[in-house]
């Protein structure tokens, strides 16, 4: 098959992340939990996968890398460990429901969502005029799941710095693909089985140190058992529970793969993709683009409708007779399909990956001209 919905899960890993999560689970034991050989050979790997992960953002003090599941976890874990009834939020309309469920979950709060242009674009003036004496946390989705724009985070989070509001990203779309000053982010939630090429069940949160949070999931942790509460030191506060030590063996080696080979020459590979899917797609008639013709403004996704053509049935039949993996709908991010007007349809997502190749992308444009002169 081939497979364009490296924006859901990268599907192609590295062989180092494959043999990685094996060679765990045949040797595993539980990190942390124990003095024998194995459980002191599991914690090391754990603690070398915050390492790397630090080195990846360029950011210091690796303890603060929270392991969690996925990229959802550690936005809740933000959201509702930070945030308390009548604070007030500013967030965007670009967001996933990563984000907006977990605020509509807190009652009493405050939210006020930032409308983009008719791509999705926030304006970094607009977060500053939205800002309020109660104004507690800001959360911006880095680049949409939907159509691939990337927002200027930098920018917004400069114009913000005077008010000191912490920010939270969702990095999601760009763990792994952009190089970008973290430092400037007081939270970065992000998964590790999308772009940096981890398995399913592994991610993180990064909490910048002096940023304090409630914990939402208590538990044993390994350390202070003699507490009746979870202990104060990170990452032991917010990691209760057994960690997915195989899953974060083979995180370890999709980011050290990201690093040998480069967030900018992945980043380059993955345009060129997306330049002549762009190209192509742009120029089709009765296809409507959602993503803007710009590479620069973009990751590696993009997402387009036939016009006259349900976006589930295009993406069936792109499965079932071209055996093309792509998704449909309105990929757990409604808002955004209000904001870029395909809330009554959705729309047909393509995300590349830098195991994709440029006769795929032709074998797919292909696929999408047969599909839209068909009756």
């Amino acid at each position: 098959m081939i497979y364009l919905d490296n924006a859901a899960t990268t599907n192609k890993k590295p062989c180092a992340v494959l043999k990685a999560v094996i060679s765990e689970l045949k040797n595993s034991a539980n990190p942390g939990r124990s003095s024998h050989f194995l459980g002191v050979k599991s914690l090391d790997k754990i603690l070398k996968t915050r390492e790397i992960l630090a080195r990846l953002f360029k950011l210091s003090h690796p303890e603060n890398f929270i392991l969690t599941p996925n990229a959802t976890y550690g936005l809740n874990f933000v959201i509702k460990g930070y945030l308390k009834p009548y604070d007030h939020c500013i967030t965007t309309s670009m967001e996933h429901n990563s984000v907006i469920r977990p605020l509509n979950s807190i009652k009493n709060l405050d939210i006020t969502f930032v409308r983009g242009d008719k791509f999705g674009f926030i304006s970094p003036d607009s977060i500053v005029e939205h800002i309020k004496e109660n104004t507690k946390l800001i959360i911006i989705n880095h680049a949409s799941n939907v159509n691939g724009i990337i927002q200027d985070v930098e920018t917004i989070a400069k114009k913000v710095a005077p008010f000191n509001i912490p920010i939270l990203i969702d990095a999601s779309q760009t763990a792994g693909i952009l190089d970008t000053d973290w430092s400037l982010f007081s939270f970065i939630a992000f998964p590790g089985h999308k772009s940096l090429y981890g398995p399913q069940g592994t991610g993180a949160v990064y909490i910048k140190p002096g940023m304090e949070l409630e914990t939402i999931i208590e538990g044993g942790t390994g350390s202070n058992s003699q507490l009746t509460t979870n202990p104060l030191e990170l990452p032991d506060r917010f990691e209760s529970g057994t960690l997915n030590t195989p899953g974060f063996c083979g995180l370890y080696e999709g980011v050290n793969f990201i690093l040998n080979e480069g967030t900018d020459a992945i980043l380059k590979y993955e345009h060129y993709l997306c330049y002549n899917l762009l190209c192509n797609l742009y120029n089709m008639e009765n296809i409507t683009v959602y993503s803007p013709f710009d590479i620069n403004k973009i990751n590696n996704t993009i997402c387009f409708n036939i016009n006259g053509k349900d976006s589930s049935t295009v993406a069936e039949i792109l499965n079932s007779k071209f055996n093309i993996a792509t998704r449909p709908g309105f990929h757990c991010a409604y808002p955004a399909h209000e904001t870029l007007g395909t809330k009554n349809q959705g729309s047909v997502r393509v995300s590349v990956s830098y195991f994709n190749t440029i006769s795929e992308i032709n074998y797919f444009v292909d696929s999408i001209y047969k599909i839209r002169t068909s009756v």
